[in-house]
């Protein structure tokens, strides 16, 4: 029988430290469609676990990644976000770095003889584009072709390089990223917490399965549904949900033990002007589902951090998926020096 994970996975702040070190420092991190950086000067900003990265595309037409941190006095060269850059200089001092990430002026700075602009490149990271996403990574163990496991097998058969992303949502809640996560990688809880959306499937038919770096859910559909019938979690924080006619991806964020920030993207195949009102329902739709996990996700984090949970039984029909995630964030702090 497999148990939840110990209620001090959630709620050890030093724990969670380990995570950023091991987990999402070495991990690749989605930052939504790539054509947010399809034209010179575009990029995309954003903070990944306490990390701040940038992705930008230069003059030159090459995508490149850097830490979003000046090497003068730490400051933020980019606001987190999309944009376009076209000349890369941070606003506390005004230094001016080239699109290599080399540090090119440093005005009113004076005289200094042991001071040499080579000294003082921005910091690189690592950045890829797999089938139209962008992702970033500060320091990469794993290419992202291994990090993404079996989910090319798992989208195989959709065009979703050829959707184009029509709206971002951001969100967040009072709980622990693996609060949510658990939460995400089952179907157990639709009946009691998302009523409509369990009328418009056929809850029996409901399947999770534990693929290598993977979760993926499936459900049969009734009439009516706007959904797709397959939920993909991808590890170690970042989903892919298909629905009929596009998709929407999210990135898990934690901003701390116990605060985590949703970030989805929706793409459609059709973004023509009759199809509006379709598209701007199936995403509040959306929306309104992700939602309606906030409140238990809040009070479960309450409870693990009271003092008075002690680990229950998973289920073996509907939390495999649980199961599988929280081995893998165990044995990868087991890990960790």
């Amino acid at each position: 029988m497999f148990r939840n994970l110990d209620a001090r996975y959630y709620v050890d702040p030093a724990l969670h430290e380990r995570e950023r070190a091991v987990i999402f420092r070495t991990h690749w991190h989605l930052l939504g469609p790539a054509a947010q950086v399809a034209e010179p000067g575009q990029y995309v900003a954003a903070e990944l676990a306490g990390e701040k990265l940038f992705a930008l595309r230069g003059r030159d037409g090459v995508l490149r990644a850097f830490r979003n941190v000046c090497p003068h006095r730490g400051a933020r060269l980019l606001a987190e976000g999309a944009g376009r850059c076209d000349t890369l200089r941070c606003p506390y001092h005004m230094w001016l770095f080239d699109e290599t990430g080399r540090l090119r002026r440093t005005p009113w700075f004076g005289e200094d003889a042991s001071f040499d602009l080579a000294d003082w490149p921005l910091t690189p990271a690592s950045v890829a584009v797999w089938r139209g996403l962008l992702f970033v990574s500060a320091s990469p163990e794993l290419s992202l072709a291994d990090q993404l496991g079996d989910l090319p097998d798992e989208v195989a058969a959709y065009p979703i390089e050829a959707f184009t992303a029509v709206a971002e949502r951001r969100f967040e809640m009072r709980s622990n990223w693996k609060t949510y996560t658990d939460n995400f990688v089952e179907g157990y809880h639709v009946p009691g917490i998302h009523p409509s959306f369990a009328a418009v499937i056929e809850f029996d038919g409901f399947e999770t399965v534990a693929r290598r770096n993977l979760v993926r859910m499936t459900a049969p559909q009734k009439g009516g549904s706007i959904y797709g019938g397959k939920w993909l979690w991808m590890w170690p924080n970042w989903t892919l949900s298909v629905f009929p006619g596009g998709m929407n991806t999210s990135r898990i964020n934690p901003l701390s033990v116990d605060s985590t920030e949703l970030v989805y993207h929706f793409y459609f195949a059709d973004t023509s002007a009759e199809t509006e009102a379709a598209r701007t329902r199936t995403i509040e739709t959306n929306c309104a589902i992700v939602r309606e996990d906030f409140g238990v996700c809040e009070h479960t984090q309450r409870n693990l951090a009271s003092g008075a949970y002690r680990p229950g039984p998973l289920s073996p029909r509907h939390e495999q998926g649980v199961a599988w995630f929280q081995a893998r964030v165990a044995g990868a702090l087991a890990e960790a020096p």
